[in-house]
């Protein structure tokens, strides 16, 4: 990722080059366009949700360069450069990421709309602590927000997804 902003040409239109799920993609757009309007509007992968536009409920998450971002909070200009993975691109040679199946085996997700941006944030989670305890799953998680559950039945996918990782079954 890119720690400068380029400078606008005066139709407020710039190029960008990214890389979402292993596609490198190279766009005109509005200097104005969120990082999360270039995915769903411009690359049509509608995994990644506009759920509250302040980055407050997380179902926008993606990762960028490894790390969870939320995209509605994000220029698709700041991601110049950037290597990005949404829910659409974890699934690998059709067979679903241990995060991914973790939660389908443990009734981790109710009615889904919140799910590909707390996967994405278990993901990031799991790669940076391979045994989370209950806590670190729950702050690992916390930005991400669900309105059907009690988060029993994500924290238990999210543990069973380390399991799964780290070769335990």
């Amino acid at each position: 990722m890119t720690s400068h902003t380029k400078a606008a040409p005066a139709d407020g239109r710039v190029r960008v080059a990214l890389t979402v799920n292993g596609a490198r993609h190279e766009r005109s757009v509005e200097t104005r366009t969120l990082l999360v309007d270039f995915i769903r509007d411009e690359l049509r992968l509608t995994g990644t949700h506009v759920g509250c536009d302040t980055s407050h409920c997380g179902a926008c998450t993606v990762l960028l360069d490894g790390r969870s971002v939320k995209s509605c909070t994000m220029f698709a200009v700041q991601a110049d450069g950037a290597s990005i993975t949404t829910i659409e691109g974890l699934a690998q040679h059709g067979r679903l990421h241990p995060v991914q199946q973790a939660f389908k085996e443990n009734h981790g997700l109710q009615c889904g709309f919140c799910t590909p941006g707390v996967v994405l944030a278990a993901t990031e989670l799991l790669q940076m602590t391979k045994a989370p305890t209950e806590a670190e799953i729950r702050a690992g998680i916390s930005g991400n927000l669900c309105r059907c559950t009690g988060y029993v039945n994500i924290v238990r996918s999210v543990a069973a997804a380390a399991e799964m990782m780290s070769g335990g079954r």
